[in-house]
């Protein structure tokens, strides 16, 4: 059996699962987040836990039991904690401003840019140069990030653009003559 499937989540107070026959929902100070039952693996709550396994012996069954233990603790995390992604902004006159569910992005085009965040998804600015990128759901925390870095990626020779807080970026030396 995986070793990750084989620990169970610990549920904190103040939140509460439902487990139905063919969704998991958790609720919390967060909000609440769903996600579809696989056939393959168990799952049961027991006190304030929740245990997975394997319904059969099959390869596919015991990887999924530690995906889905994996994707529930997660959820867990996120209703009660959250999640968040810091962005950071390099270059001369690059400029990041929050306007409500608005990022507007001064990177160096001659236009501004601006990106709509999806329902759940606060974002804040407290510096200009600085993003921060809060969520429950931890996948659409990371794909919100992944795309707003994606608008202007570090570059290989300044290092100037959008890169995460703990990215490094290798600088390239300069072709010589």
């Amino acid at each position: 059996m995986s070793r990750v499937g084989k620990m169970p989540v610990a549920i904190p107070q103040g939140v509460d699962v439902t487990l139905s026959a063919d969704t998991i929902s958790i609720k919390g100070a967060m909000g609440t987040l769903a996600r579809p039952q696989i056939a393959q693996v168990k799952v049961a709550q027991e006190g304030s836990a929740l245990n997975f396994a394997p319904t059969n012996e099959s390869a596919e069954a015991n990887a999924l039991s530690g995906t889905v233990r994996a994707l529930v603790a997660n959820m867990v995390q996120g209703v009660s904690k959250g999640f968040e992604r810091k962005l950071t902004l390099v270059g001369v006159g690059f400029r990041a401003q929050a306007q409500g569910q608005k990022l507007n992005l001064q990177i160096g085009f001659s236009h501004p840019v601006v990106k709509d965040m999806p329902a759940g998804i606060k974002v804040e600015c407290p510096s200009q140069t600085e993003i921060v990128i809060k969520g429950a759901d931890r996948q659409v925390v990371g794909q919100i990030a992944a795309e707003v870095r994606a608008i202007r990626p570090p570059e290989p020779y300044k290092g100037k653009g959008i890169r995460y807080a703990d990215e490094k970026v290798t600088i390239k030396e300069t072709k010589k003559k």
